[in-house]
């Protein structure tokens, strides 16, 4: 994960060096994710997420898209 000041310096940044541009979040989307991502993990009963929860959390998070598809289709 790279930080950026903002959509401009993402720009720049791929720029010089001839990359792509892929996905941006924000920071609140970066928390929101981790919460509902790590939330319960030091339960003893955790388990993964189903490609399913990890799909609705992406989704309510605001990160869907081609980047955020997690079946590779």
């Amino acid at each position: 994960m790279l930080l950026f000041r903002g959509e401009e310096h993402i720009d720049r940044w791929c720029s010089s060096r001839g990359l792509p541009r892929g996905a941006a979040l924000t920071p609140d989307q970066a928390w929101r994710l981790a919460q509902g991502w790590y939330r319960d993990k030091v339960k003893p009963g955790w388990r993964r997420h189903t490609l399913e929860e990890a799909e609705e959390l992406m989704a309510r998070t605001g990160l869907t898209g081609q980047f955020w598809n997690l079946r590779g289709d």
